[in-house]
């Protein structure tokens, strides 16, 4: 009846501009959020030392970045060691902030599982971006030749061999030897471990003598491996690695099912928004697809792995759930 009255008063002319009064109201119900961008400058902060595992993928991404010319604004890497990654995980719950994010790795929920530092679950996760697996480096004399060796050692004498480990006990480090010396009859909970505050400064005090074995990821141990620095006695991945590391056999090979990997994936503060995330999103994604970073991959024994934010989570709730029996059964928690 309402139409009609309208045509009649006015005619043909006024029934379009009567539909517009009449849906006008409805129309901000389907406005998109209005997008996002960084507008000062981006901090990714590194959970270890310069030269760990954090800070090394930091400032090749960085790299990338400039090279895109991905962001209007600076992107720096700001290191925050200590508490096994507690320190940069809570500078990032001070700031509150989309411009500040932390590349997280497994090693949080295994802190978190044995009573150490925040839960995942009181952050953003804004992307998965890959995997990667675990090594086992002594010095280059050491008179430990593989990986079946050091676990003979350890089961005649569990304090005869110091390991360093990069950043906590019961991490991805720890677990690519850990798993294997378990399996092996050695009791894990007597072994000499040496906290160091990244990856780097583990491997730096086995080449020095300090310790006599640490567990990085592969990166690292090929980067040094390459230079004569360390010798590479096993690798905790389901089959033998490419490029210098081809002539390490597996914990598998060395009798031990031993298969230890270590997600990499951005956190930011708890509840950024969906524009926030989808920005970054599109920032994370132009990089996995570029040409440099694919060659990174590579270069570094990474698998990608990306994910996006809502997707990054689930991996994270099962990572946890399988974690929490893992170290249970490594009788690193109770």
């Amino acid at each position: 009846m309402q139409r009609k009255i309208l045509y009649g008063l006015c005619g043909r002319s006024c029934t379009a501009a009567a539909l517009m009064l009449i849906i006008a109201p409805v129309a901000p119900a389907f406005a998109a959020d209005p997008p996002w961008k960084p507008v000062k400058p981006v901090e990714l902060v590194a959970i270890n030392a310069p030269g760990g595992g954090s800070d090394r993928i930091l400032r090749l991404m960085v790299k990338v970045f400039q090279d895109q010319k991905a962001m209007d604004v600076p992107v720096t890497v700001v290191n925050k060691p200590g508490g096994g990654g507690a320190m940069a995980y809570n500078y990032i719950t001070q700031q509150a902030d989309p411009h500040y994010l932390t590349l997280a790795n497994k090693s949080m929920l295994t802190n978190n599982i044995v009573g150490r530092g925040p839960s995942y679950t009181e952050f953003t996760q804004v992307v998965n971006l890959f995997t990667e697996y675990i090594s086992v480096t002594v010095k280059p004399d050491s008179p430990i030749k593989g990986g079946a060796d050091l676990i003979d050692r350890l089961k005649k004498d569990v304090t005869s061999l110091s390991l360093g480990i990069a950043t906590s006990i019961g991490n991805p480090n720890h677990q690519g030897l850990a798993v294997a010396l378990h399996l092996g009859g050695v009791d894990i909970k007597k072994t000499r471990n040496v906290i160091f505050p990244s990856g780097g400064a583990a491997t730096t005090a086995v080449m020095g003598g300090h310790v006599d074995v640490a567990p990085v990821t592969a990166a690292l141990a090929a980067s040094l491996l390459r230079n004569n620095q360390v010798r590479v006695v096993a690798v905790a991945a389901p089959k033998r690695l490419g490029g210098v590391l081809a002539n390490v056999p597996t914990w598998r090979e060395q009798g031990f099912d031993a298969v230890v990997s270590n997600s990499r994936t951005f956190l930011g503060a708890k509840n950024l928004t969906p524009a926030q995330l989808a920005y970054w999103d599109r920032v994370f994604k132009r990089l996995t697809e570029s040409a440099e970073w694919k060659k990174e991959l590579d270069e570094n024994f990474w698998s990608s792995e990306y994910l996006p934010s809502a997707d990054a989570r689930k991996q994270m709730d099962r990572d946890d759930a399988q974690l929490r029996a893992f170290l249970k059964d490594l009788a690193l928690t109770k």
